[in-house]
């Protein structure tokens, strides 16, 4: 099985049939991601100081967001969007899925917190929240690869920010978005020489999928969701799309921003290859085997000039 983002909300799609797909598929699974203890919605409605755990991560180089206009992104249920706001921020948030919306709005509310959130895909942001008007553009984990085109993505970004706003995305590593567990057949010759290397009937990560972005996506069909829930869920396809780092990179600077900041971690805050991984302290889960041999997220962080 291929690593499945934790926390993805159904995105632009320059086709329409791929983003009614997708927008179909995210609305199926809304309600039992908000019901789940994974998200956790109920602890962080009736914790005012809680934040969601893939904020606590990124709270370091977020900084103070007091009184700045902050738009998150593929929002998705709101748990990063609410944690967003506790942090400061005004905070506004855009996703594709009606039912995801739904799910953030009912979590704004019983956590007493206003969050303006607007339905739409990123390619129609600019349209939806006008040009110029936010400080911080957030995109969190399990979003980019609901894109087609990171080059589009990156352009909307720009758009968005007014002079000096940054830009701030934690996602899956696209060579994690590229890789699955397999079972080795044979022994490497080069494991002679460095004694560490899978051998015969150990599993391991492969790349077998797509690393760069590809014209054509990637389709699959679920008849589960990545959160424990017994709901039953409808056998829903949906479609995917990976961005290598580099494509990632020159995409946000050929938009007009400044990279300010570009790190590869070790971890991600989901079990993204059964058995292979164990979670740590803060909830984020590591290979178990030599976890320095694979980057499992990225943070990426640019700012506009001006």
């Amino acid at each position: 099985m291929s690593a499945r983002p934790v926390n993805p909300s159904a995105s632009v799609d320059s086709s329409s049939e791929h983003r009614e797909l997708n927008r179909a598929y995210w609305n199926s699974r809304a309600s039992a991601h908000a019901a789940s203890d994974d998200y956790a919605v109920e602890e962080l409605a009736a914790d005012p100081n809680r934040l969601s755990d893939v904020l606590r991560f990124d709270a370091p180089r977020l900084g103070d967001l007091s009184g700045l206009d902050v738009l998150h992104l593929q929002c998705h249920i709101g748990t990063d969007t609410l944690s967003l706001a506790r942090m400061g921020g005004k905070v506004k948030g855009l996703d594709l899925s009606e039912v995801s919306l739904d799910e953030a709005r009912s979590l704004a509310e019983r956590a007493g917190v206003a969050i303006d959130y607007r339905h739409g895909s990123v390619d129609r942001a600019v349209e939806v929240f006008g040009v110029g008007n936010f400080d911080l553009v957030y995109t969190g984990i399990g979003a980019l690869c609901w894109l087609p085109s990171i080059r589009d993505w990156a352009e909307s970004v720009a758009q968005l920010l007014r002079p000096g706003g940054r830009l701030h995305v934690r996602d899956s590593h696209p060579v994690l978005q590229s890789s699955c567990a397999m079972v080795v057949r044979d022994e490497h010759p080069d494991n002679e020489q460095q004694g560490s290397m899978s051998g015969p009937g150990d599993t391991t990560v492969a790349l077998e999928l797509p690393y760069f972005e590809q014209l054509e996506p990637t389709t699959w069909r679920d008849e589960v969701t990545y959160v424990a829930t017994d709901a039953e869920l409808p056998a829903l396809a949906s479609v995917e799309w990976n961005h290598g780092i580099a494509e990632t990179v020159m995409a946000v600077l050929d938009a007009g921003l400044e990279l300010t900041n570009l790190v590869e971690h070790d971890s991600v805050p989901w079990d993204a290859l059964p058995g292979m991984m164990v979670a740590d302290e803060r909830g984020e889960y590591l290979l178990k085997d030599r976890p320095s041999r694979m980057p499992m997220t990225f943070t990426l962080m640019a700012r506009r000039p001006g």
